[in-house]
């Protein structure tokens, strides 16, 4: 691959600036105020809503996510959640859980200017995970789909309106969670039987949809997040999303083509290197030797290491729900020198 110089300009102007660090989004326990304390207090470039699937149902991404559709509602059955005709218990729930978030990250944003990111599930991961009202996944159905794809639109729309109003300085990130994305491309979501699987979709589909998400954020960045191996890198580039958020332990070398020619088009790369639960006081002692991989990544690429800090933005893996409050703190203050290790030493 070509290196692409040291060229600073447009492609390269993240609003999140250089060196910046993030979370995913799951945090652990249920105390939205603490965690809420714990994202601003730690992440001053790009901080996020928490989100704290351990309250339970309605706190989960799925029924987070159900609870901010447009005219349509879910319930929670045994299955999973499930349309339904009216909004009710589970609905107002997950509604009273994101309230309480968004009262929590207002309290400790107060005067914050600067990006701000939201994640909600994407359209094709909400559409394999959400049942109609047979039981089957609405992935099942064209048609429902399209709903679906639209009602989470102008939810976005309306969620996003809400966080710009409660943080007026802030500018949205819109982070969408795509972990079936891979297996809804490749026709790998199982029926309610299990004893077959729903139609792969076509790729084209599957990016106009996604498409229509990324219109969703107003002209703001969308950051597309998947913890799974197969990142569709090509396609989501195309719908238009600004940077894409993976594990990177779980990035091959077979990756690195997609990787490289998405970079290249002035895509970001959210980088999970900091293990979500487990690492050692030694490896969170060490913020270089976590982005060892990302810089190996990089000159294999032949990218230009002026560049490195621009593109890439550090983040714990998947799973930060699973640890300890103050392993939680932990990691993301050394996600945020890792980060800087990259603007301190590009080599």
């Amino acid at each position: 691959m070509t290196d692409i110089g040291t060229d600073t300009g447009t492609a390269w102007r993240h609003p999140w600036g250089p060196a910046a660090a993030t979370g995913v989004g799951s945090m652990p326990g249920e105390d939205a105020r603490e965690a809420a304390r714990t994202v601003a207090g730690s992440l001053e470039a790009l901080p996020h809503v928490p989100e704290l699937p351990a309250r339970g149902p309605g706190a989960d991404m799925i029924g987070r996510t159900a609870g901010l559709l447009a005219e349509l509602y879910a319930h929670l059955q045994p299955s999973g959640w499930r349309i339904a005709d009216r909004p009710g218990r589970d609905t107002r729930r997950a509604r009273a859980w994101l309230r309480e978030d968004l009262d929590a990250l207002e309290e400790f944003t107060q005067g914050f200017t600067g990006t701000l990111k939201v994640a909600v599930v994407g359209p094709w991961t909400l559409a394999a995970s959400l049942e109609r009202r047979n039981g089957e996944a609405m992935l099942g159905d064209a048609g429902a789909c399209r709903d679906l794809a639209a009602s989470l639109a102008e939810g976005v729309r309306e969620h996003l309106a809400e966080v710009r109003r409660r943080v007026p300085g802030a500018r949205p990130v819109l982070q969408l969670d795509e972990p079936s994305l891979d297996a809804v491309l490749r026709g790998r979501i199982a029926t309610a039987s299990g004893y077959r699987s729903h139609r792969t979709v076509d790729a084209g589909d599957a990016e106009e949809t996604l498409r229509q998400l990324v219109a969703a954020a107003d002209g703001g960045p969308v950051v597309v997040h998947s913890c799974g191996r197969g990142v569709p890198f090509g396609l989501l580039r195309r719908a238009g999303a600004a940077a894409v958020s993976v594990d990177a332990a779980l990035l091959t070398e077979r990756d690195d083509e997609a990787i490289g020619e998405a970079v290249e088009a002035g895509m970001a790369l959210f980088a999970g290197v900091v293990p979500a639960v487990g690492a050692s006081a030694e490896e969170l002692s060490d913020p270089a030797g976590s982005v060892i991989g990302v810089r190996t990544l990089w000159r294999r690429l032949g990218l230009s290491p002026e560049l490195l800090a621009e593109a890439v933005a550090i983040t714990p893996a998947c799973g930060l729900a699973g640890a300890s409050p103050a392993y939680a703190r932990a990691a993301l203050d050394h996600c945020v020198r890792a980060a800087r290790s990259l603007a301190d030493d590009p080599e």
